[in-house]
């Protein structure tokens, strides 16, 4: 089986945003080109714009959105296409996977395709790591899961890349190997270099919680102050609705609605677009049961995995193998770096058969943990014959 990027499927896409940014993007999606333009404030910064009608969240797709975004997992399965009864869900599921073909089955092939290249590990938390719980403050790694990023982070550069805040990822994770890059890379750690390419107002000198000097890259550092605004806002107007959870990850806010009653979800929507209708330069995307709003920047977890490997010197397609594992729609945008760049591999975390940018799958959690523990103990034989 050839296991080399191939041509790709339409991936189901959030619907017409508040706002579509017009922002620039370099023509050959290598922004980080030691010969081309750095980043600068401009290129992050959208103008300013008259949000779209947002009266009835039904007419744009939001509502339909919200439950496609969390199909059910027990009676149907919506989202490769087909309606089908959960005692037919294995057949579909396998042959969805002739499309996506499971990563421990295709190890041997990923290892061949590694040789002479430094595998580069990115991870996703939620979903991928830790299961979907209802209180998310409690999306805790098992003692298992917890060993194998351990050993992975010790044989080869890792990242997680979380929607959470950076430092709420780290709370949970506790590994200071790792690179973290919380708000869906809006606020990125890596080392400290001398001859960064971007621009200088994008990132500031601090210390990690061992006190080693780092650097933080945090582009939409000027929307703190708005994001607060919202989130307390937010906090205002769904507080009489219950099962709503709200999280301020400092560059972007989580609306979760896991908890309510379906009956609600309209009104929860409702209200959020009705407080986004002040703020253009905002938008609303959404994930598994929760609704996220975010900066309108030019920036997400495709841009913050080729930022990292510039930061770690290692742009360079010929000798490099990055390995991105996620579960959510928000890793798409990942997925589809590593694909348009025919570069490593997306491995999409999915019980349920669904369109992706990813080459390879994984089922669950327990899966993910199998892959990297696979890759350790790979890495343990290699360095053994050298």
């Amino acid at each position: 089986m050839d296991l080399k990027p191939k041509s790709g499927s339409p991936v189901l896409t959030d619907p017409t945003p508040i706002i579509k940014s017009k922002l620039r993007t370099h023509s050959n999606m290598l922004p980080f080109s030691q010969s081309g333009p750095s980043y600068s404030s401009s290129i992050l910064s959208a103008p300013r714009k008259k949000p779209g009608k947002l009266d009835d969240v039904r007419s744009n797709g939001w509502l339909d959105a919200m439950h496609s975004s969390s199909p059910p997992r027990k009676k149907i399965v919506k989202d490769f296409g087909v309606e089908i009864a959960s005692d037919d869900s294995d057949v579909v599921y396998n042959s969805w996977m002739l499309k996506y073909p499971s990563a421990l089955n295709s190890f041997d092939e990923i290892i061949d395709h590694a040789k002479d290249k430094k595998i580069v590990i990115f991870l996703d938390y939620d979903g991928t790591l830790s299961p979907i719980v209802d209180d998310p403050d409690r999306a805790f790694m098992s003692a298992d899961m917890h060993s194998a990023v351990k050993g992975v982070a010790e044989c080869f550069p890792t990242a997680i890349i979380s929607g959470r805040s950076r430092n709420k990822v780290y709370e949970l994770v506790g590994l200071a190997e790792l690179y973290y890059a919380g708000s869906h890379g809006m606020d990125i750690m890596f080392p400290v270099q001398d001859d960064l390419t971007i621009d200088h107002s994008n990132y500031i000198r601090s210390t990690d919680k061992q006190g080693k000097e780092v650097n933080l890259f945090q582009p939409a550092r000027d929307f703190i102050p708005m994001i607060d605004e919202v989130f307390k806002t937010l906090v205002e107007v769904t507080n009489d609705i219950p099962g709503v959870k709200l999280e301020n990850h400092k560059f972007c806010t989580s609306v979760h609605y896991r908890n309510v009653d379906e009956k609600s979800w309209l009104m929860v929507a409702q209200r959020v677009h009705d407080v986004l209708k002040d703020y253009p330069r905002l938008r609303l995307t959404h994930g598994r049961k929760v609704l996220e709003v975010r900066p309108v920047i030019d920036w997400d977890k495709g841009r913050a995995v080729e930022f990292l490997l510039e930061s770690l010197g290692l742009s360079n397609s010929d000798d490099v193998l990055p390995i991105y594992i996620g579960d959510d729609r928000t890793d798409e945008d990942a997925f589809k770096v590593l694909r348009e760049r025919n570069l490593g591999y997306g491995i999409l975390v999915s019980s349920i058969p669904k369109e992706s940018k990813a080459f390879l799958s994984l089922r669950d959690t327990f899966e993910v943990g199998e892959f990297l523990k696979s890759l350790v103990k790979w890495k343990g034989h290699l360095d053994k014959k050298q």
